[in-house]
């Protein structure tokens, strides 16, 4: 099924898509984050993915208007969108006092400039940490932070566009002096529907409130983020504007679910994804790119779904029969059941036969097969260390699941934009049966290990000895048995042949690959415990080049 040797229909293409060059903004949030000592980064390990999955949610524009200085936002943010998953809590609001602002109003509040101060209060008991409704209204606690600073409004759609110009307008009210006026924050984050934002400005007129300012976000699963500054409630006291707010949305309950105007595609397709398990794709919703990538049976499309950059594996209607199904379906079985940073995720699929298509993550990195013998990169020490590291945890998590990859190969690793690396491709992957053993020939032959090729019982060693191929590679920059055709390559690993061992490498790199591609499954170590010695390696390796750098 390979279109070239190594690379198959999971291979991510080519690494000059998209333009990733771009100033990333989360890198600095992360980083300050975990300089202030938070304790929700420092002590989640998952924290930096999570973040990650939080900016990729919403437009690029909600990267440009984060306020660096005040990165604690953006986990609100993160908690608020969070919290309106759960129907019963929707609209999640919060309101919080800003400053009071001494100004001189010329007629009209455009002209007027707010300075956002430290004096940011929540509307709730700060002492109380996490996400903690109060009185069953729809709001969280959380430590002091300000607002966004400078946010553009941000459009969704051009039929809103009009709407959204003639509410910024409507809001630039004109009054006359006045000094210590309140300015309040309220955020909301809900169901995205049309007209949303004509809904929110009125609850808030409802309550006597005036916008300054609407900040608008639109996530890619369908979900709103709103912030308005406001003016107009008379003191600084949040718990009584909260109690307003409640009383606001109780009256107008009914407008925030089963209005026919608020059925949109993407709610629809919500509900569908809900209804069969979160994993089933709406193909109305997923609009088909440019071919990367083709096998025998299938081919590799970049896609998109719900405005999030996708990989689509769309399996050919006339190759289809019994034996193909049923392969398809144990790839999507598998797929459901894996999450992990170093897995390639899941999205969903398309499971009504002829259109059967698994969509996945799309991983603008390209491929390690790529990034080796493609873009001809040599890898220093620490950097090979990383990648065999991310390789060996991922699958270390599929052995822990007792699934088998069976194709284990470079052009089947994939890296993200931070260059971490992730298994891909699990279209022979397997569960282990009870026995734990299995006999049929799969995977591709340069990575093969030899209990495969001889048609014997094999278990997860056979990953293991692949992985000693791929950390050869790693090592060298150069294709596996580069002289050899694959059959020969074969024919060799089973008589007993291995690459040429690496000169001028870490003794305890060759070791490892020795003791990976040994001839004996049950003598082969097991991800974890290469795992370890890797990790061990690598501060090793850390160390003496700060001690060099320190002389």
């Amino acid at each position: 099924m390979d279109l070239i040797e190594g690379v198959g229909e999971s291979s991510s293409p080519p690494r000059s898509f998209g333009c990733f060059g771009v100033y990333d903004v989360r890198n600095d949030v992360y980083n300050r984050l975990m300089e202030s000592g938070n304790e929700e980064a420092v002590s989640n390990p998952e924290f930096r993915e999570q973040l990650d999955a939080h900016f990729n949610r919403l437009p690029p524009s909600y990267g440009l208007d984060v306020n660096i200085d005040r990165v604690d936002d953006v986990l609100l943010h993160q908690k608020l969108l969070a919290l309106a998953k759960e129907p019963d809590k929707r609209p999640v609001y919060h309101v919080r006092f800003l400053e009071n602002l001494s100004t001189k109003v010329d007629g009209n509040d455009d002209q007027q400039s707010m300075s956002v101060l430290s004096t940011a209060r929540p509307c709730c008991n700060a002492d109380n940490e996490g996400v903690v409704p109060s009185h069953n209204r729809n709001e969280i606690d959380f430590e002091p932070c300000s607002k966004l600073e400078d946010l553009n409004l941000d459009v969704k759609k051009d039929s809103t566009d009009m709407e959204r110009r003639c509410l910024m307008e409507n809001s630039s009210r004109s009054r006359q002096e006045t000094s210590n006026v309140p300015i309040h924050e309220v955020i909301f984050s809900t169901i995205d529907k049309p007209k949303l934002l004509s809904q929110l400005s009125a609850l808030l007129s409802d309550i006597g409130l005036n916008i300054r300012e609407a900040h608008v976000f639109s996530t890619i699963d369908g979900y709103s983020l709103d912030v308005f500054v406001v003016d107009g409630w008379p003191v600084e006291d949040t718990d009584a504007l909260s109690e307003a707010m409640e009383k606001a949305i109780a009256r107008s309950e009914g407008s925030w679910s089963g209005s026919s105007h608020s059925h949109s595609a993407v709610e629809k397709a919500l509900a569908a994804q809900v209804k069969s398990g979160d994993w089933e794709i709406d193909r109305r919703l997923l609009k088909i790119g440019e071919r990367i990538a083709s096998g025998s049976c299938g081919d590799l499309y970049r896609g998109v779904y719900l405005g999030q950059d996708v990989a689509v594996k769309i399996l050919r209607s006339e190759h289809l029969n019994e034996s193909l199904e049923d392969e398809f379906e144990q790839e999507v079985a598998i797929l459901r059941e894996v999450q992990h940073r170093n897995v390639v995720r899941f999205i969903g699929a398309c499971t009504r036969s002829p259109h059967l298509c698994i969509v996945t993550e799309y991983m603008p990195g390209g491929s390690l097969y790529d990034y080796l013998h493609k873009n001809h990169n040599v890898l220093k020490l620490p950097q090979l260390l990383k990648f065999a590291i991310d390789v060996c945890k991922g699958m270390g998590y599929l052995h822990q699941n007792n699934i088998i990859h069976r194709d284990l190969k470079t052009a089947n690793l994939l890296m993200d934009t931070h260059n971490v690396v992730k298994v891909a491709d699990f279209g022979v992957a397997r569960f282990q049966n009870q026995e734990g053993v299995m006999t049929a020939e799969t995977g591709t032959y340069r990575w093969m290990a030899p209990e495969v090729i001889n048609h014997l019982p094999y278990d997860q060693k056979a990953d293991v000895f692949s992985f000693a191929i791929v950390l050869w590679e790693l090592t060298m920059a150069k294709i596996p048995y580069d002289n050899m055709t694959p059959l020969q390559a074969a024919l060799g690993v089973r008589q007993g042949l291995r690459p040429d061992l690496p000169e001028n490498t870490h003794p305890k790199l060759v070791d490892m690959m020795q003791r990976c591609w040994e001839a004996v499954p049950g003598n082969r170590p097991s991800f974890s415990e290469i795992t370890v010695e890797l990790e061990e390696l690598l501060q090793e390796v850390q160390g003496t080049s700060r001690a060099s750098n320190g002389n």
